[in-house]
């Protein structure tokens, strides 16, 4: 069965750090940036801002989609719920199939592959695969300067108006270290030679794997580089004068288990055959995708990774939790796992509200007001709220406990469908005003006792209302 590529999307997250300023800190140089999550952005959040873009570009709802393929080598929990809490701030259905691959910077293409047979063998007839990660590179190794972030999401079906087919595919594996983290540790470790890494272990098995897909009329390729010079040196070994892949290191740096399919989507922005190489873990696959015209949503995956605000060496590692501060700091009022959240977890993950069958009102969070807040109707049925509004009002916080980040903005936001909500705004405040125009994305509020607690925040759009 034909597999269909019917729109892509592209997220980065918000921090930019120069390798230079890593370099600084221990005695070294560096060119380029890397993107470094904020403390509230994390491998789900970037996730969900890929798919969403993904859907939109394919012009698909996310109840039309039957299976979720999620690669990262770091899920949000080591063990428990990524994929339901992903799933659910999509808004798929609670009967929704797939998997979730983690473990090494291959399981993006796992995800990818997982997919592709999922359509082929008629098991799903429309999927959304997704591939995150937001490695934590260990202080003072040399991949500090090269460890990136991102995200992409594919829209696969059987089938629906696609520009774009999935074709051929070969997978080569060998028991190697590449880049790799021990048990119970969280700080990914430097490579313990790196010439004997590049001569005996990334070269021979990755150009063995391009240069089978040379065989083929390949336009653009998107091809590994996990040190800024071995993408070059494959890129000479197929005779690739096209490397999107190149751009998106330049300018998120080694998103990992990502960084493969981000070439790629680069790739799919003009018509022609994309070869997409990705590996580790020991494992090494490529995979041709044959373009008639450019693939909905790929045009802006150039957009969609630039940007970003510069942080310093500092702000990186308070960020990435490497650097925390001393003394007490403030807990959640009610836990995670307690019945309250067990309960309100639908509607914060999926934005729900509860409208009133007698005069529409719409009450926020309905977990919380079971019955209108205008006339007391017992009545409430479930609505998905809107994701675009205006700032009703505001308060920016400039003092905050540990581990909370100050400044604080809170806004009250008077939101397209009436509904009225209080959220918090990402940024210093500096952007908001009475009337600005938001919208609604996904983002963490805590990590606490170990769980990280997700909900919307509220970001100003570029326009602002007189």
């Amino acid at each position: 069965m034909t597999v269909r590529v019917l729109g892509v999307g592209a997220a980065a997250p918000e921090l930019r750090l120069r390798a230079a300023d890593v370099g600084a800190a221990w005695g070294r140089g560096g060119r380029g940036e890397v993107a470094v999550c904020a403390p509230d952005e994390d491998t789900l959040t970037l996730a969900w801002q890929a798919a969403d873009r993904a859907l939109e570009a394919a012009g698909i709802e996310a109840g039309a989609v039957d299976a979720l393929f999620w690669g990262t080598s770091r899920p949000p929990f080591a063990e428990g719920p990524s994929f339901a809490f992903l799933a659910a701030s999509l808004s798929l259905a609670p009967t929704i199939g797939g998997s979730l691959s983690s473990g090494s910077a291959h399981a993006g293409m796992e995800a990818l592959l997982a997919g592709t047979d999922a359509i082929g063998a008629g098991s799903a007839r429309t999927a959304l695969v997704i591939v995150s990660d937001a490695l934590r590179p260990g202080p003072g190794t040399g991949f500090e300067a090269r460890c990136g972030a991102g995200a992409a999401a594919m829209v696969l079906a059987a089938e629906g108006n696609a520009t774009a087919t999935i074709g051929t595919r070969l997978t080569r594996t060998r028991p190697f270290l590449d880049r790799y983290r021990g048990d119970g540790e969280i700080d990914n470790r430097d490579m313990y030679d790196g010439r004997l890494f590049r001569e005996e272990i990334f070269l021979p098995v990755v150009r063995e794997v391009a240069e089978n897909l040379a065989a083929f009329d390949v336009r653009a390729w998107s091809l590994p580089d996990p040190d800024g010079r071995l993408g070059a040196v494959l890129a000479r070994n197929v005779k690739a004068t096209t490397t999107p892949s190149h751009e998106v290191y330049g300018a998120i740096g080694d998103a990992g288990a990502a960084a493969a399919l981000l070439g790629g989507l680069a790739a799919l922005d003009a018509a022609g055959l994309v070869a997409i190489v990705g590996t580790g873990g020991g494992r090494t696959t490529g995979l041709l995708i044959n373009a008639d015209a450019p693939v909905p949503g790929a045009a802006t995956t150039a957009d969609a990774l630039s940007g970003g605000r510069a942080a310093s060496y500092t702000e990186a590692l308070r960020a990435r939790g490497q650097l925390q501060p001393v003394g007490e700091t403030i807990p959640m009022g009610v836990p995670p796992e307690s019945a309250m959240f067990v309960r309100g977890a639908d509607e914060m993950l999926g934005l729900l509200g509860g409208r009133c069958v007698d005069c529409g009102t719409i009450s926020t969070p309905p977990s919380i007001h079971p019955h209108c807040i205008n006339c007391g109707g017992p009545k409430l049925e479930p609505v998905a709220l809107a994701r675009g509004g205006a700032v009703h009002t505001f308060v920016v916080n400039q003092t905050m406990p540990a581990p909370f980040v100050a400044p604080l903005p809170i806004a009250v936001l008077d939101m397209d469908d009436g509904s009225r909500l209080m959220l918090q705004v990402i940024g210093d405040g500096t952007d908001i005003e009475i009337g600005r125009r938001v919208e609604l994305v996904l983002r963490k509020y805590a990590h606490e006792r170990g769980v990280p607690v997700y909900g919307f925040k509220a970001r100003a759009k570029k326009e602002a209302v007189a």
